[in-house]
């Protein structure tokens, strides 16, 4: 018998808001430890919880860009559970009225086609805190950030549509792309602003009947989510063939391990509503205006940029994943650089540097003005290729302009027709049989004849009058 995957993916956003969810106190997890707390988000008795209008109006731009509807009431509940990272008993939360319900997420699937996966509703909620587990002496301790607790979340609750990694994969490509155009959030896996859990069934393919779930958490990168996925898949159905019952229960993926293994057993919280905070009414009005406020999206973008700059979709895709990358290339071509230079620039050259020095296209010192003027210069045949890309590496440690880079280590180039002349004549008279395999038809010698003079020449000239100036000098020879 053969088996089909059923995932449902739940993905915990944090809002880059300057405050948490229901108080004032900075929203920097990261800071000294239980720097940033109140008696609202340390939960003493008589504080008054008061919703940020920021994160509303960031979760509300979320849910719009992935196309869910924002409903006109929704209202906080409290999720009870008892752990040392919510010292109250309870975590608020939007579980019996959420802030939208429904949207969905285009992608390409594996076989080239697109497919749209569902949402099934999107919550704000609070963070907990964080637990840090150490070891004094030979005593394991657990010691409570507060930092963290009380920052505002979104969470995307997806339709069980998933039949295969790369789905999941896609998806939270995708998703990552969408809140990071209405910044709302970095969505950065990584460092934990954006988290997935993956709940896993299997099922006989063509069959609607439905095995016991697993739900799979501590995944920390969308490589890791298809892994854990992947490994479920296999687990589950290699327990099924067996005979062995799959165990409705939480699971950590283990990427050292590869593998899922055991947490606990899964329950369901209980959730009552919360009398502290009222219900949030939204007009229509006020739903419209956000709308307004949305920016131009990914796939706009792309349709755009292939109707602009006469790219091809694919080349417009990569461009618009990442706000922070068509930014910069629209940056380059309103400078003046041709977007087909500026695109090969950017995929070829800048974005693997950015990334080999661990650095954004935002922070990164080669800014887009600074490189439009380096390929300026290339553009007018006042430096080579070899010279800019030099250049090119000399931008991220320089707070030098491109040209008095260029000037002050002698890569301008000559272009003058006749200033090479004696080393053409001299590579032509010394690489006689480079000279008779060109003659014979071999275009590859040409270019051994235009490498010849430009080492000859240490750089300086120009390649493109070279080669001019090579065939008309053979050209005469003949």
């Amino acid at each position: 018998m053969e088996f089909e995957a059923v995932v449902g993916l739940e993905i915990h956003v944090e809002l880059n808001c300057a405050t948490k969810l229901f108080c004032d106190c900075p929203n920097r997890p990261g800071d000294e430890p239980n720097a940033n707390t109140c008696p609202t988000c340390l939960w003493f008795p008589g504080a008054v919880p008061r919703l940020s209008r920021q994160a509303l109006e960031k979760a509300a731009l979320v849910c719009l860009a992935l196309d869910a509807e924002l409903q006109p009431r929704s209202a906080f509940d409290q999720k009870v559970y008892y752990y040392p990272d919510q010292p109250k008993g309870y975590q608020l939360s939007q579980a019996h009225l959420p802030l939208a319900r429904g949207g969905n997420i285009k992608i390409t699937g594996e076989d080239g086609e697109s497919q749209r996966l569902r949402i099934h509703h999107v919550h704000m909620e609070e963070d907990v805190a964080k637990l840090v587990h150490e070891v004094e002496g030979r005593v394991p301790i657990s010691l409570v950030d507060f930092n963290r607790a009380g920052a505002p979340l979104v969470e995307i609750v997806t339709q069980p549509d998933f039949r295969t990694p790369y789905q999941a994969m896609e998806f939270l490509k995708a998703l990552r792309s969408q809140v990071r155009y209405v910044g709302a959030s970095e969505c950065n896996m990584e460092d934990g602003t954006m988290r997935c859990d993956a709940n896993i069934s299997i099922r006989p393919c063509g069959t609607m009947q439905m095995n016991t779930k697993v739900e799979v958490k501590n995944m920390n990168s969308v490589r890791h989510v298809g892994d854990a996925i992947a490994y479920e898949m296999g687990r589950q159905i290699a327990a099924v063939q067996t005979g062995e019952a799959v165990v409705l229960q939480t699971r950590l993926w283990d990427p050292d391990k590869k593998a899922t293994l055991p947490m606990r057993a899964k329950f369901e919280a209980p959730c009552i509503p919360d009398p502290s905070i009222p219900a949030i009414e939204l007009s229509s009005e006020w739903v419209e205006r956000m709308r307004a406020g949305l920016p131009e999206m990914p796939a706009a973008r792309a349709e755009r940029l292939v109707q602009q700059y006469e790219l091809t979709r694919e080349e417009a895709l990569l461009l618009s994943a990442e706000p922070e990358t068509v930014d910069y290339f629209e940056t380059l071509v309103a400078q003046g650089v041709a977007p087909r230079m500026g695109l090969h620039w950017m995929t070829t050259q800048l974005l693997p540097a950015v990334r080999e020095r661990q650095q954004n296209l935002v922070t990164s010192p080669v800014t887009p003005m600074r490189l439009a003027a380096l390929l300026r210069l290339l553009a007018d045949d006042a430096i080579n290729a070899k010279a800019a890309r030099e250049v090119l590496t000399t931008l991220f440690t320089s707070h030098e302009t491109p040209e008095a880079i260029v000037q002050a280590q002698g890569f301008s180039q000559i272009s003058d027709r006749t200033a090479f002349d004696d080393i053409i004549d001299r590579v032509i008279d010394e690489q006689i049989s480079a000279v008779a395999n060109y003659r014979g038809g071999q275009e590859r010698a040409l270019g051994f004849l235009v490498g010849q003079v430009m080492q000859a020449s240490r750089g300086k000239a120009n390649p493109k009058v070279v080669r001019q100036r090579l065939l008309e000098k053979l050209d005469e020879a003949r």
